[in-house]
């Protein structure tokens, strides 16, 4: 069985992300999503993909595109979020990977909310102005099953919580 997962950071307000940039910089957010993605497929949309301009190292690269000729060396491209689930189920390169990451756009993460199995949620301390949001958690469908409380380096309070799905 593959779980599916989402991880992201969000504000107190909702927003993800403004102008295709994290509103933020929280090296120990970043540190921790490297731990947690190391290995696994990672699902991102190709705005997120552009973004980050480079496939991030040691995990396989889905992007998924409207655009039927987009190309990149190196990653899968798919044209559906269930397409993009498909390739990392029957990929033979990472056959023992039981989970699978939705790492964003609001897209992705909007459409992936309805079947994903575990959250990784980074609650920043903060109100940001910003033009991509995350939708809200329904608490009747997720158990809060795990929350540690941070300060960043710059002072920054944030929570790691984590969410299952109720079945």
């Amino acid at each position: 069985m593959t779980i599916i997962s989402l991880i992201v950071a969000t504000a107190k307000n909702g927003v993800i992300g403004v102008n295709n940039a994290l509103p933020w910089h929280l090296p120990e957010d970043l540190k921790r999503f490297r731990q947690l993605t190391t290995g696994h497929h990672i699902i991102m949309g190709r705005k997120t993909y552009e973004s980050l301009g480079r496939l991030l190292p040691y995990r396989m690269t889905v992007i998924v595109t409207r655009n039927k000729n987009y190309h990149v060396d190196g990653a899968l491209i798919a044209h559906s979020l269930e397409d993009a689930i498909a390739q990392c189920k029957n990929n033979p390169l990472m056959k023992n990977d039981n989970e699978l990451f939705i790492i964003g756009g609001a897209e992705l993460y909007k459409e992936g909310l309805k079947i994903a199995d575990q959250l990784y949620i980074t609650e920043v301390d903060c109100e940001v102005q910003g033009d991509a949001f995350f939708p809200t958690i329904d608490l009747k469908t997720w158990q809060e099953t795990g929350r540690t409380a941070h300060v960043s380096e710059q002072g920054l309070a944030f929570n790691y919580v984590v969410y299952e799905r109720q079945l």
